[in-house]
């Protein structure tokens, strides 16, 4: 993605001044990432639709899936215009061509059925708002609605119509409160579960390895209460508090960290453009 410097620049979908940058750039919300895909696997043919068309069953290629995904999602949040509509393209087109199979009905689905990409779309906007906003990242009830404002254009590029998209928390929690009743852990997604604790890595990232039952357990703790149980988990409130106090310390260690080595690139030119535009609009507030 070519550098961007000026604050008059092509930054995408969001930008300097949006919720979005301030927030997605923390390393705390790798947790959120992992979450979100434990909380879109309980839409029963939403997990049957990815198990069917992609690696995700095989230990060998799951890495590289995964490593497309955050290559999409870093495209998307930090991309240019051009950037994001390429790679948007590409999914959309993908989408298109493919099917699932219902295992309770055996009727044949498309994947890009709009149930199954807003699912998807509000577990990962759920899941980033919630980890964040648990870890201590500064954040307002209105940051948050803006947040998920925000993030409908992200909606857009999968393929959905952003007017059918929730656009504050509290539509979020009333959409979640209206699927609760239609969805469920199925066996590829107790199985998607059970092998988070032991991801099959590249040999070169076998410290990764190492670090998933920690990081696994953590990330579990962090889904709905509702959501644990659905996966046959206990669903206790003391759970929610110590997954709350170990984000908050994790958070507030990389606090100490500096940003050249606690954010990636995109991140730290994100931060600097943020602060570019927030010293451009103090001048103007001043001569004016």
């Amino acid at each position: 993605m070519r550098e961007l410097s000026e604050l008059g620049a092509d930054h995408g979908l969001f930008g300097p001044g949006s919720v979005t940058w301030r927030v997605m750039g923390e390393p705390v919300l790798m947790v959120g990432g992992v979450r979100a895909l434990l909380l879109q696997a309980l839409h029963p043919r939403s997990m049957w639709g990815t198990a069917q068309n992609s690696e995700l069953m095989d230990p060998s290629a799951a890495w590289a899936r995964l490593t497309r995904t955050v290559e999409f999602v870093r495209v998307r949040t930090y991309g240019t215009e051009e950037d994001v509509e390429r790679v948007g393209r590409r999914v959309r087109r993908l989408h298109a061509k493919l099917t699932g199979l219902d295992m309770r009905t055996g009727e044949t689905f498309p994947i890009d059925d709009p149930e199954n990409l807003l699912w998807v779309h509000m577990g990962e906007v759920d899941s980033y708002l919630d980890v964040a906003r648990r870890a201590g990242v500064p954040l307002t009830a209105e940051d948050a609605d803006s947040f998920v404002d925000e993030q409908r254009r992200a909606a857009e590029v999968v393929g959905l119509d952003p007017a059918d998209v929730p656009a504050t928390v509290a539509e979020m929690d009333e959409y979640y409160a209206g699927m609760r009743r239609r969805i469920w852990a199925c066996r590829e997604a107790r199985e998607g579960l059970r092998r988070m604790f032991s991801p099959a890595v590249p040999r070169h990232l076998l410290p990764l390895k190492l670090a998933a039952p920690a990081v696994g357990t953590l990330t579990v703790a962090t889904l709905p209460r509702w959501a644990r149980r659905m996966y046959g988990l206990p669903g206790l409130p003391t759970s929610d508090l110590a997954a709350t106090l170990t984000l908050k310390g994790l958070y507030r260690t990389s606090l100490v960290v500096p940003e050249r080595y606690r954010y990636t690139p995109d991140a730290q030119r994100a931060r600097r453009l943020t602060r570019e535009h927030e010293n451009s609009l103090a001048t103007w507030s001043i001569a004016s």
